[in-house]
């Protein structure tokens, strides 16, 4: 189990090198050759240069691996962008090395660096907190309380933020919008595009992450829009066997094929008026996504085996799970058909992104279990532990919202008391490895092996971590990732269509 060490590099540092004998070997270099480490990893806010020659000094002293990651912050006491710089490498390193123990050091930085550094250790990422000076050594920092803060930005956030929101044109009123738990940002503005697109008949384009909640963004959609009275038909394309897909889209006639005994009308004639939900859009074959096009082209759609078209009013809106301009560079998914359905394109950020949702997630979620189970023989209403509530909220979620109502169903299960406790969280939560996709070396050959696919996922993740770790410095970030300039680190993001959108990256 690796020990791994987050630090700012504070001003006592960066004089070590050439004061070492008046003021010593500074907290950093200090705890690194008094403790033993695996992986350093250090913030700063000073420029390249001004780190370079300490970087040089201090690699001469340690035996671990060293990191330095570039953050960009308004100021060394600015808790909002510390806190999300914090927040990002702490993250990081978990999804690097689940199972390693965290130490954060208080003493270099300011005193609002070493205050973000406490509240994530007592509420998102259980971590040793250490101090260091010249008197005392290096010991571990006593804080003898807990916090039960959840949502901790938004202590943060800054009043000039709240003036720029206020100054911002509302989005529509659109109340069917509220069954859709959140508070983060990112969620806001998701919902926001949403709303604006609500109205209008165009097709829309769902792009996320399963369990990220494609169908209830449908749902409201088609709620909020002047075809509500008209129904609501969610078709799943991956559940349809390819030889039925024609039928179940269109309909057929009677006799059209073996066991045809009646005429069926399809999924888009009992959509008429209305919206169609193309769950997994993805999964058609080629040959139905011809048909589908020509449907949507124009208007109408001919049962099978039948000789008349009949006109019909549809709105689609698709949801996929995968990267369809992939499909379409691929050969697996029609290009035409793409650009007919991407009028509105709106993707749905995972759960792991949704700072702050979580824990409004728990308590509906919770609720909905304990309605679900109240009829149930002996069963009592539950209720979470802080501890079952902090290891939720630290989990990364690969299956998004559905896996977290599964988990808080098996944890109301396994709990025999009124409270959840977070060994019943720890017995609820699937494997780690189980919502993570098999090792890029070992995929089978064949079965689906796509090495395009393979390659963006590699490309995609560390051009994720770049921008993340570099606080968004593309000069930064190319140089973390071995790219020669700003201009080719940014064709690359073009390339896997990273960063629209993506404040961070600039």
């Amino acid at each position: 189990m690796p020990t791994i060490l987050l630090s700012w590099i504070g001003n006592t540092d960066l004089r070590a090198p050439q004061d070492e004998a008046k003021i010593g070997l500074g907290p950093i270099a200090q705890a690194c050759t008094s403790r033993q480490f695996d992986r350093v990893v250090l913030l700063t806010d000073y420029p390249e240069d001004k780190i370079a020659e300490y970087r040089k000094w201090l690699k001469k002293r340690i035996k671990c691996a060293l990191e330095v990651q570039f953050q960009k912050l308004a100021g060394p006491t600015n808790f909002s962008d510390i806190y999300e710089a914090e927040r990002a490498v702490a993250a990081a390193v978990v999804r690097d090395h689940a199972q390693a123990e965290l130490v954060f050091h208080l003493s270099p930085g300011t005193p609002a660096m070493a205050a973000v550094w406490i509240i994530l250790a007592k509420t998102r990422y259980p971590a040793e907190l250490i101090e260091s000076s010249q008197m005392y050594g290096v010991r571990t920092a006593s804080v003898p309380f807990d916090l039960a803060a959840d949502f901790i930005p938004d202590l943060l956030r800054s009043s000039d933020r709240k003036l720029a929101d206020a100054s911002a044109a509302p989005a529509p009123e659109a109340p069917e919008f509220s069954d859709i738990i959140h508070r983060s940002r990112v969620m806001q503005r998701t919902i926001t595009k949403a709303k604006y697109v609500a109205p209008r008949s165009v097709p829309v384009l769902l792009e996320g992450e399963s369990g990220t909640g494609k169908e209830l963004f449908a749902r409201a959609i088609h709620n909020a829009s002047p075809r509500r009275q008209k129904a609501f038909v969610p078709v799943n394309c991956g559940a349809i066997p390819a030889e039925l897909v024609e039928s179940e889209l269109f309909g057929h006639e009677k006799g059209a094929f073996t066991g045809a005994t009646e005429p069926r009308p399809g999924y888009f004639e009992n959509a008429d008026g209305g919206s169609l939900f193309l769950d997994e859009i993805g999964e058609l074959p080629v040959a139905a996504q011809v048909k589908l096009l020509r449907a949507l082209q124009e208007g109408e759609v001919r049962r099978l085996g039948g000789k008349q078209a009949k006109k019909v009013d549809v709105r689609v809106i698709a949801a996929t799970n995968r990267d369809l301009l992939d499909q379409v560079s691929s050969g697996r998914f029609r290009a035409d058909l793409f650009y007919r359905l991407a009028v509105a394109v709106i993707k749905l950020p995972p759960l792991r992104d949704r700072e702050g949702d979580i824990s409004l997630l728990l308590d509906r979620l919770l609720d909905q279990v304990n309605k679900e189970s109240a009829t149930e023989p002996g069963y009592k209403d539950k209720s979470l532990s802080s501890g079952a509530r902090k290891l939720l909220l630290r989990h990364t979620w690969p299956g998004n919202v559905r896996e977290l109502l599964n988990t808080l169903r098996r944890a109301a299960i396994w709990s025999q008391a009124a409270e959840i406790q977070a060994d019943d969280i720890k017995d609820a939560l699937l494997p780690e490895n189980a919502g993570k996709q098999r090792p890029i070396l070992d995929r089978t050959l064949g079965d689906g092996c796509n090495l395009p696919d393979i390659l963006e996922e590699v490309a995609r993740h560390y051009l994720d971590r770049a921008i993340a770790e570099s606080g968004g410095n593309k000069t930064v970030a190319a140089k973390l990732v071995g790219l020669p300039s700003y201009q080719t680190f940014t064709n690359w993001l073009s390339k896997y269509r990273i960063g629209s959108g993506n404040s961070r990256a600039r």
